[in-house]
Parts: C-alpha cells; sequence; structure tokens
C-alpha cells in the first residue's frame, strides 16, 4: 500500500517505509533528526513546474499533467520505488500545507496505476 503523509506529522515506522518526495529539504527539520529510508528528489517535480505551480489550487489539474509528463520522461526515478512498493509499504512525504494538492497525491496515484499495470 502506498500512503501520503506530511513530513511535520508524526510517523510511526510500522507505517512503511518513508520516502521523502520534495526537491527541497523542509524548513525547520535537521536531517539528522528526520528517519526515513531516503530523499528522493529527482522524483519531485522539476524546479520550473514547482515554481509556475506555487501550489494554486486553480492550477492543479494542468500540473498534474504536467508532473505526470515529467514521470513518464524519467522512469528510472520512479521505477526502483515501484519495486519497493510491490514489496511493502510506503510512506510518500511532503512538506506542502495543503494536503490535497501536492505532488505526493499525484505521486502515489501515478504509482498505483504503474502497480495495477
Amino acid at each position: 500500500m502506498i500512503k501520503v503523509k506530511r513530513i511535520y506529522d508524526a510517523r510511526d515506522n510500522r507505517e512503511g517505509r518513508g520516502f521523502l518526495v520534495e526537491r527541497l529539504w523542509p524548513r525547520g527539520i535537521r536531517k539528522e533528526d528526520l528517519h526515513i529510508d531516503a530523499w528522493l528528489k529527482e522524483i519531485a517535480p522539476s524546479q520550473s513546474l514547482r515554481q509556475w505551480f506555487a501550489h494554486d489550487p486553480a492550477k492543479w489539474e494542468e500540473f498534474q499533467r504536467r508532473y505526470r509528463a515529467e514521470l513518464d520522461s524519467h522512469p528510472e526515478t520512479w521505477k526502483p520505488l515501484l519495486e519497493v512498493a510491490r514489496k511493502g509499504d510506503v510512506v510518500l512525504l511532503y512538506s506542502a500545507r495543503d494536503t490535497v494538492h501536492n505532488n505526493a497525491v499525484v505521486l502515489k496515484e501515478y504509482l498505483e496505476e504503474q502497480l495495477s499495470a
């Protein structure tokens, strides 16, 4: 199972392996204080897409389309994560305040589609 969770919320290691899926390190968190399996910067939206979107819900549909296109173009970024998800639970960690309109939500849906293909 693939879950999404805000990095600032408490996480139990029994939830699954945790992967930070952000291009930038979350503010206010020291690297040594965060217990994650990996920081997957490359799987996050490109810098230009991230800046264009700016977490604007009005751009959500187009952001999803563009981010999915980036994922389609770079399977090397998400295929290793897909293999981990095939073997057990995965938690995609993100830092955005918006729990509905963020890249982890899109990535979860994308990976679930790949798992069922």
